[in-house]
């Protein structure tokens, strides 16, 4: 995952009050660089809304995207950590870590999706990403 997460799009301790707040915290760090477009976190929103709290994966993890889109600039990758677990409205809540993907199209997204399955699908993982106090210390685990 090395080439597709950078160190800015990493942020720790992210105060968000709900779960709409954390998808757009974690969206609005690939706005800022440039890489999507507003429209994508409005998307990653309604995604939650009509097809309920899918992105929540596992225990405590909620992977953000929606379909790839002409609103997606650039393949990017953004994770957070919360301050404060919120819900979704999973069996896996509370969640404390989110990771955002942003694909330009469907090939892109499928491998991006299995770099993250590599680095982060395991459970230990997750809770390790959550305990980490600086962005630093994010990246090195996940880059590691």
């Amino acid at each position: 995952m090395k080439e597709v997460i950078s160190i800015n799009n990493i942020k720790v301790n992210v105060n968000v009050k709900d779960w709409r707040e954390a998808i757009e915290a974690a969206g609005n760090i690939l706005l800022q660089n440039g890489n999507i477009k507003k429209k994508y976190i409005d998307d990653m929103v309604k995604a939650v809304v009509s097809m309920g709290p899918y992105m929540v994966i596992t225990p405590g993890f909620a992977l953000a995207h929606a379909k790839p889109s002409s609103d997606v600039l650039e393949n990017s990758v953004s994770l957070i950590t919360l301050k404060n677990p919120v819900k979704f409205g999973s069996i896996n809540d509370p969640v404390n870590v989110v990771l955002c993907i942003a694909c330009v199209d469907n090939i892109s997204h499928i491998n991006v999706l299995k770099a993250v399955a590599e680095k982060l699908m395991i459970e230990e993982m997750i809770a390790k990403i959550a305990l980490c106090q600086s962005v630093e210390e994010v990246y090195s685990l996940i880059n590691g």
